[in-house]
């Protein structure tokens, strides 16, 4: 009888650990999505980015991973001939320091390198020789990020994945249901079976927690306090007549970030008041323009000085899951408990490394090897202990 794994969370953490379940390793895998819409999910309204440009060594050995998964997509996501297509570029990140910030990017640069990552420090002369749109006179100092066998950076279609992921998944036998998760059955420390709104019961071998800013909410029915709190982003579209050629994902030190998208570009920066409710409350639909005006707009004419001529065409919000705790994912087994598990927290980058995560926590459930990074590093245990491991670099 093939193991029973119920997942509560259909975003993309949830859609990758269940295809790799079903597809590797014969799991009857059942996820649970209350919103099958994914109008409020952080999956649908990310910015979809991937970045080789972390001060941890797991964080670019899991986007290495996922990088390489994305770029055979077609392959490892086909669902009966049919090859799904993401939509991925690689114009690289470009992180921006001044004199201040240039021992940190220094730093992290040299794990990114050790890590095998492709990462080119540039100076100010390299950086207006090769960006001559920047303003670079109050820089010390550029991290590029290099495409190539051992780089690339870049976007992609976010939506157009995890749809790709729930189709392979549903191929291969998984079941997405409507339903919200609302309690445990448990015996000791062993989870017998999700229980739902609706009085449906869902019976497990195992259960994995991946409902994104709502995990914690979920994770203490199960006794398991999870520092992950909503943290809302705007998203900013705007058109320019400038041309910008070559450009990548800028991240300017002020926190601004900006990057082409169609025949446009995308831009956000950290939020002027984080919110730290309820993320069904405020709604996404709530923007702050005036951060876009009084921020960002700023930032950008000073960064780019062609970008002061600009027309804001839209606007969208999504959540981070910020784990306050060091920033980084929380993926691994829950303290105080046999068979169940989590992947969250990813605070900004998780739609980038769900392929990693996924196939590494499929490959932990089921007990079986696997080629992607060691989740060892983000388990949940690290709270406990008072041992964070912390990311520097959250966009």
């Amino acid at each position: 009888m093939p193991m029973r794994v119920v997942i509560v969370g259909g975003g993309v953490m949830g859609a990758a650990t269940a295809c790799f379940l079903a597809r590797d390793h014969g799991a009857a895998v059942t996820v649970l999505e209350r919103d099958p819409t994914y109008a409020r999910a952080s999956s649908a309204l990310s910015a979809s980015s991937i970045r080789l440009q972390f001060s941890t060594p797991v964080n670019v050995a899991l986007s290495r991973w996922s990088l390489a998964f994305l770029r055979r997509v077609g392959d490892e996501l086909a669902v009966g001939g049919e090859r799904p297509a993401i939509g991925l570029v690689e114009p690289g990140y470009l992180t921006l320091a001044t004199a201040a910030g240039a021992p940190t990017l220094r730093a992290s640069h040299a794990v990114q390198r050790a890590a095998g990552a492709d990462v080119a420090l540039l100076e100010p002369p390299a950086l207006r020789a090769r960006f001559g749109w920047l303003h670079v006179d109050d820089l010390a100092l550029g991290a590029l990020g290099l495409s190539g066998a051992q780089g690339g950076e870049g976007w992609f279609d976010g939506p157009a994945l995890l749809q790709a992921l729930r189709r392979k998944a549903t191929a291969c036998g998984a079941r997405f249901v409507a339903a919200e998760a609302t309690a445990f059955d448990t015996a000791g420390d062993r989870v017998r079976a999700v229980a739902a709104a609706d009085g449906t019961r869902h019976a497990a071998d195992a259960v994995v927690l991946a409902a994104g800013a709502w995990t914690a909410t979920v994770a203490a029915r199960l006794g398991v306090g999870l520092p992950v709190r909503p943290r809302k982003r705007d998203v900013f579209v705007f058109d320019t007549p400038a041309a910008l050629p070559g450009c990548p994902l800028v991240v300017d030190p002020s926190g601004l970030w900006f990057r082409p998208e169609a025949h446009g570009f995308i831009c956000g920066a950290p939020p002027r008041e984080p919110w730290p409710g309820d993320p069904d409350e405020p709604p996404l639909e709530a923007i702050d323009h005036g951060l876009f005006d009084e921020v960002i707009w700023p930032a950008l004419a000073h960064r780019v000085p062609a970008l002061a001529a600009l027309r804001l065409r839209s606007a969208w919000a999504g959540y981070y899951e910020m784990n306050l705790f060091d920033h980084n994912g929380l993926a691994g087994a829950l303290p105080g408990w046999a068979n169940a598990y989590t992947a969250c927290g990813f605070s900004g980058h998780g739609m980038q490394q769900a392929p990693a995560v996924g196939c590494a926590l499929a490959a932990l459930i089921a007990g079986a090897p696997c080629d992607a990074p060691d989740l060892g590093p983000l388990s949940p245990a690290r709270i406990a202990r008072g041992e964070p491991l912390r990311e520097i670099h959250v966009i």
